[in-house]
């Protein structure tokens, strides 16, 4: 009987509950820990003398009993095999035979080697049932008549025939179950008592369910849970005048007796789960935290990096007003320098102008004097060339009056001297020369100078 049951209900806090369960967990992880600790390879030790004696006796007589079933199960079903089974010959029955009984001794040597190894494959005993139960009816078959009627012998034979068989399995689980229990070095899992199957049927299957369902281990925790549950239960209606009248914590050991659960840890769920709660909670806050650190942290990094970015900003500004104001007081010596050197300069070179000024404008009068001389001349030279051709013109005129010739004629006449004039082409005689001389049109003109070639051409020449 647990905590539970020796406490008034009112008096059982959600922490009691708690404390309860965490007790039986902690001893339920002694009791497992202490068997695991103390588990072996190898048999253990402590065995007296007279008990390891019995051991490798029994052993011996179980290899025995097995080399004993296996001839005569070889001999009576080889034979059966032949004769009656239609196998053509011994060789092939005696083959068939051996097939079964090596099956046997396999599977069987497969099961204890896998539950020595604490690794048992619960199904293999199902096809090593199978295989001798197969071995006890051929051994049986083999004993009866091949014709007639049975009589007692008959059945005796039969009978005697199946005991090897029988009595080997019956060996074969006891060797197992001694192994487990060795091995194990913990008191077997108890079974429900016999007893209890013939005087309640129903309620011992569904006690036999509930252990197999939930790994209870042995019938008396089964029962004193049971025990423990029903009492719960009773308390319950005793408090509350019912079942469903009870709140839904209180109501929890029999909501999750079906998933295995004991009173203590049903109890216990809602003090484990406001734990798991509060522990999300404070897990929830300790990254809420972390994260407004994080980003109290970015602000305060991206307002250093700011303020150094300005400090940066001053100090160059500052780098920049000294390069600049030194680099102007090092313009203006510069400029002053120059200012005097080119004062300077300027002076030598206004000299050396004037003087050259001086000689340039004595050249330069000098050069008015020739060019007005020059010009007195051409103009001279130009006076008696225009009179010259005046006159010429005037003899030219005289001679075209004797010749009595036509104002037309007169005119191309006069377009074939400027022709010559001209270089003696008529191409080089400018249209606009003839339409300015005449005040004729462009076309008039063009007709005055191709009258004029075709003049030259018959050879006119101007009188001089």
């Amino acid at each position: 009987m647990s905590t539970f049951a020796s406490l008034p209900l009112a008096a059982q806090s959600p922490r009691a509950a708690s404390d309860a369960a965490a007790a039986a967990s902690d001893a339920r992880s002694a009791a497992s820990d202490a068997p695991r600790s103390a588990r072996r390879w190898a048999l253990p030790g402590g065995l007296t003398r007279a008990q390891t004696v019995t051991a490798a006796a029994i052993v011996g007589a179980a290899l025995a009993l097995a080399g004993i079933g296996l001839y005569l199960s070889f001999e009576h079903v080889a034979v059966f095999a032949h004769e009656r089974l239609g196998f053509a010959t011994l060789g092939k029955a005696r083959l068939f035979t051996v097939g079964v009984d090596v099956g046997i001794l396999v599977l069987i040597a497969l099961d204890l080697l896998m539950a020595w190894l604490r690794r048992p494959i619960g199904w293999v005993r199902f096809p090593v049932w199978l295989l001798t139960g197969a071995t006890l009816v051929l051994n049986a078959a083999s004993a009866a008549p091949t014709a007639g009627a049975w009589t007692t012998v008959d059945y005796v034979a039969a009978f005697a025939h199946g005991i090897v068989p029988v009595l080997f399995i019956a060996v074969v689980e006891i060797g197992k179950t001694a192994i487990d229990r060795v091995v194990r070095q913990a008191a077997p899992a108890e079974g429900v008592p016999l007893h209890r199957w013939f005087l309640s049927p129903v309620p011992t299957f569904t006690l036999w369910r509930r252990m197999k369902l939930w790994a209870v281990g042995s019938y008396a925790a089964a029962v004193e849970r049971d025990k423990e549950l029903r009492v719960y239960r009773v308390m319950l209606e005793r408090q509350h005048g019912s079942v469903r009248q009870a709140p839904a914590d209180a109501r929890l050991p029999l909501t999750m007796a079906r998933y295995g659960l004991s009173v203590d840890e049903a109890l216990a769920l809602p003090q484990e789960a406001e734990a798991r709660e509060q522990a999300r909670l404070e897990a929830e806050e300790d990254t809420r935290a972390a994260e407004e650190k994080r980003r109290a942290e970015r602000t305060a990094q991206a307002e250093i990096a700011r303020l150094r970015a300005a400090g940066d900003v001053q100090s160059a500004r500052a780098q920049v007003s000294a390069a600049t104001s030194r680099a102007e007081v090092e313009a203006a010596a510069a400029v002053a320098a120059a200012e005097r050197a080119a004062t300077a300069d300027t002076e030598a070179h206004q000299s050396a102008t004037a003087a050259r000024a001086d000689a340039e404008r004595a050249a330069a009068e000098q050069a008015a004097a020739e060019a007005r001389r020059r010009a007195a001349e051409a103009d001279k030279a130009e006076a008696e060339a225009r009179r010259d051709t005046a006159e010429a013109e005037r003899r030219v005129v005289e001679a075209e009056d004797e010749l009595s010739l036509s104002p037309r004629d007169r005119k191309i006449r006069r377009v074939a001297r400027m022709i010559l004039a001209a270089g003696g082409s008529a191409e080089n005689l400018p249209l606009d020369a003839v339409m300015a001389a005449y005040s004729v049109s462009q076309t008039t003109a063009s007709e005055y100078r191709t009258a004029a070639a075709e003049v030259l051409a018959q050879g006119y020449t101007p009188v001089s």
